[in-house]
């Protein structure tokens, strides 16, 4: 799914505003993509005043998703998912890890991003079991009744819906109210993956939290709330949490030892996984 944009007619498919930041595109810059602007990459440089490698938590964020996608379709045995917010194309999408485990896995990307939207669909076009939908990711029902959605999932049968990286992109305080009407719609069975910006409430990264989060939402983005680790966990609702529970990115089954440190950025953003009975 990774390509860049020259694949296509133009950088800036029609309907994309590159004079305003896009949330999938500066997430694309974090990650050295090639799909974004000036005042995408303006977003990485304001926050870079306070904080250097704030790239790291776009990778954590990326790290964590791949790895959450190996133990569903491992061993979970998950072969349906709704990724809500998807972004721009990049190595590894959910698609690409959990098809390869289960070529029958079917994958369901939201996005109401005109430029993800573009290039998504030209890349999916030969992918029969994996669409994208448009729909705003912040509209639980608008999501959950789309026809695509239904006709591509079934409700019936377990399904893993995915927040990564997304929801600290909402503002207002009734997040976990928008959680939970996704939660009241899934099966038994199902599992939830969330992925957001932290803040560790500690001496040593607090701080450095609060700076970011105030040059993220003064940027030309305007969003990029870092909750708390009780603000987080309520996002799960009820669901029984996977071990190790909701812990830093990297701190979720990590592939090996860490052998150095985890810099100060990557204690700023936390992931779990949830199982609804």
């Amino acid at each position: 799914m990774s390509e860049s944009v020259q694949s296509y007619p133009s950088a800036a498919p029609v309907g994309v505003d590159t004079t305003r930041a896009s949330i999938a595109r500066v997430y694309d810059a974090a990650l050295n993509g090639k799909d974004n602007f000036e005042v995408d990459r303006a977003v990485l440089d304001q926050v870079r005043a306070v904080a250097p490698g704030v790239a790291e938590l776009a990778w954590a964020n990326r790290d964590f998703l791949i790895r959450v996608c190996r133990f569903l379709a491992k061993e979970a045995g998950i072969d349906q998912y709704l990724d809500l917010g998807s972004g721009l194309p990049t190595a590894e999408n959910t698609h690409q890890v959990v098809q390869r485990v289960d070529p029958g896995s079917s994958v369901v990307y939201v996005d109401n991003d005109p430029m993800v939207l573009a290039h998504a669909r030209a890349l999916l076009a030969g992918n029969p079991r994996t669409t994208i939908v448009e729909a705003d990711i912040f509209r639980p029902f608008e999501v959950v009744k789309h026809p695509e959605v239904r006709e591509e999932l079934d409700f019936s049968r377990p399904i893993a819906l995915f927040q990564i990286g997304t929801l600290h992109h909402y503002a207002a305080d009734d997040v976990a109210a928008v959680m939970r009407s996704y939660l009241d719609v899934l099966p038994s069975g199902s599992y939830v993956a969330i992925a957001h910006f932290l803040d560790p409430e500690t001496a040593e990264y607090s701080d450095l939290a609060r700076k970011m989060e105030e040059k993220f939402v003064h940027s030309p983005m305007g969003s990029g709330r870092f909750r708390t680790r009780d603000e987080i966990q309520a996002l799960f609702g009820n669901l029984t949490m996977i071990e190790p529970g909701l812990v830093l990115c990297d701190e979720w089954w990590p592939d090996g030892p860490q052998l150095t440190p985890l810099s100060s950025v990557r204690h700023c953003i936390a992931g779990g996984v949830g199982f609804k009975p």
